[in-house]
């Protein structure tokens, strides 16, 4: 399978140099995608997930921002070498993003037809009858009613889930290998944001892309990713298949998040929440980041930051104190 990567990212560096100092928005990040498969990437706000996916599609504005160092490959192709012209041809052809907010991400001033037919027309060898076509037939795929009728209207006939729905099918509209999702579901009641989940699930199959999904939501990491990056101040601090993630966190952050979900079982009089915020980029502290927040951590953890480390297969964590989480998890099965 490691032959068959479809991204694989190494080392990614991404800052941005403003007056006030150098933030290191994504400081070291390594990780890689294969065919047909659904890596989870989940953080608090702030963490660099955005900034990480931003970065794959070369869409860090310069300046403040820079990819100063690192790799990402895409198809074996170094993405970060090529030219923005370049870059273009890839962009919503062989990779795709949804955008955080489809309202604010669609133009109100044209129909939804017009901005689907946009990428088709760029991308593909078709007359305008014919991209409107493919735009019906995809807004029918993400099961929009009425297509014919729905292709004339503009964003803002349309309600908060169907515009989520629009966006899925601009990004669709060319097929491409690898599908970015940007917290699709924030603002969706829970109704709307299953029936997107599952709207991508069916289509991942149906198309057999590969999808990137960013979101601060661990109960919709569970829902549609095979591998979960957890990221924290700009670095990924565990990494491992979403099952083990969930049955065995192997880094306190991850078990902090986990916490942090509410129980129905749980006769909880509020629900328990990490300490403290995400340390602001521009003033790092020393060792390792989460150190402020963290139960275990010791003078080391103030001093030294530690590298991710596979500590058992397949499942990688930057922790100097795994030992202690384990001891704590053990002591918790035992009340």
């Amino acid at each position: 399978m490691a032959e068959n990567k479809l991204i694989d990212v190494n080392n990614l560096k991404t800052y941005f140099h403003t007056e006030e100092g150098t933030v290191k928005a994504v400081a070291g990040v390594s990780f890689e995608i294969y065919p047909g498969e659904t890596l989870g990437v989940v953080g608090e706000s702030g963490c660099g997930k955005s900034v990480t996916s931003l970065s794959i599609m070369r869409l860090i504005e310069s300046p403040p921002g820079k990819i100063e160092e690192g790799e990402i490959l895409f198809n074996g192709k170094d993405l970060t070498k090529l030219s923005q012209g370049q870059m273009r041809k890839i962009r919503g052809n062989d990779i795709s993003m949804i955008f955080q907010e489809p309202m604010t991400s669609l133009n109100p001033v044209y129909t939804v037809g017009d901005q689907i037919m946009e990428a088709i027309l760029i991308h593909k060898n078709v007359n305008k009858k014919q991209a409107r076509e493919e735009a019906i037939n995809m807004l029918r795929k993400v099961g929009i009613p009425l297509p014919e009728q729905r292709v004339d209207e503009y964003p803002h006939q349309l309600s908060g889930g169907m515009r989520q729905r629009i966006m899925i099918a601009m990004a669709l509209s060319c097929d491409p290998q690898l599908l970015i999702a940007d917290e699709p579901t924030t603002a969706l009641d829970v109704t709307i944001q299953a029936q997107i989940l599952e709207l991508m699930n069916s289509l991942k199959a149906q198309f057999g892309m590969a999808i990137m999904m960013i979101t601060h939501d661990l109960g919709v990491i569970a829902e549609v990713s095979d591998r979960v990056a957890v990221m924290y101040a700009g670095k990924i601090v565990e990494y491992t298949d979403v099952k083990t993630l969930y049955a065995d966190p192997k880094h306190p952050y991850t078990w902090g998040l986990m916490h942090s979900i509410p129980h129905i079982e749980k006769d909880l009089d509020r629900l328990e929440a990490i300490p403290g915020n995400v340390p602001n980029p521009l003033d790092f502290p020393d060792g390792c980041k989460y150190n402020t927040r963290c139960p275990f951590a010791t003078d080391k953890c103030r001093v030294d930051e530690p590298d991710i480390e596979e500590v058992e297969e397949g499942h990688y964590s930057a922790c100097w104190h795994v030992d202690k989480l384990e001891a704590k998890k053990s002591e918790e099965k035992g009340a």
